[in-house]
């Protein structure tokens, strides 16, 4: 067996998937160790349809035999089953498939927005906490969130009101506390400077509004900061 031949079967773990003889798993550290050989006579079927697994350099991955028994790639298993298939070389274990999160995290690369859909009571409790202060009972909040975001509540503090999302916090009030802080000046998309600052393990991303400066900030993470530079741009008063 030459030596691309080698290199193309210890780069793939197997599966102990029995087509032909005996059933036995052979471990696929040990693959170093034996004569095996490509029976490129062996079809493979999906759902009854010739099914030919490649590579990521477009070879053909074809099923390995050995000692009677026939074993195929995991990732050619991996592509039918549209699972991932990575391979740990610390614990020296193939991972085949992922555990989702409890939280999904939104792409970065989904940087769409779709519309807060505020209801009655919420659009209330907005109002009544801008009440709160005097001359400053305008109620504002965006108007767009991330997708897989959502609206919990609202909170007044002792100098401003707290918009609570599932992933993201916008905070507007009559006070200015990035500039206390260094940070990195951007310009959004409606040209309104704003300032990306982390007074702790938080990023927070702060602009002047009319009378009042917007902050907002993703304490989980989820939500990236691209994404939040296009929600800041819909904060506005609310109708």
């Amino acid at each position: 067996m030459n030596n691309n031949m080698k290199k193309s079967i210890l780069a793939f773990a197997v599966v102990g998937m029995t087509f032909t003889g005996a059933a036995g798993v052979f471990a696929g550290t040990q693959l170093q160790k034996i004569t095996a050989y490509l029976n490129h006579q062996i079809g493979i079927q999906v759902n009854g349809q010739t099914y030919a697994p490649v590579d990521g350099q477009g070879r053909q991955l074809a099923p390995i035999t050995y000692d009677g028994t026939t074993y195929l790639p995991v990732r050619a298993l991996a592509d039918v089953l549209k699972v991932p298939v990575n391979y740990d070389a610390t614990r020296h274990q193939v991972q085949i498939g992922s555990k989702a999160p409890e939280t999904p995290e939104i792409p970065e690369s989904n940087t769409d927005l779709i519309t807060v859909n505020y209801t009655k009571a919420q659009l209330e409790e907005i109002i009544k906490a801008f009440a709160k202060f005097e001359s400053f009972e305008t109620p504002y909040a965006p108007q767009q969130m991330a997708k897989g975001d959502g609206f919990k509540l609202v909170s007044a503090s002792d100098d401003g009101v707290n918009l609570i999302f599932i992933h993201m916090t916008v905070s507007i009030s009559p006070r200015d506390y990035a500039y206390e802080y260094e940070g990195k000046t951007i310009t959004l998309s409606n040209g309104v400077q704003a300032k990306w600052y982390t007074p702790s393990e938080t990023p927070m991303l702060s602009f002047k509004l009319d009378d009042r400066f917007v902050t907002l900030s993703s304490p989980d993470g989820k939500i990236s900061q691209t994404q939040m530079e296009k929600v800041a741009v819909t904060v506005a008063k609310l109708k």
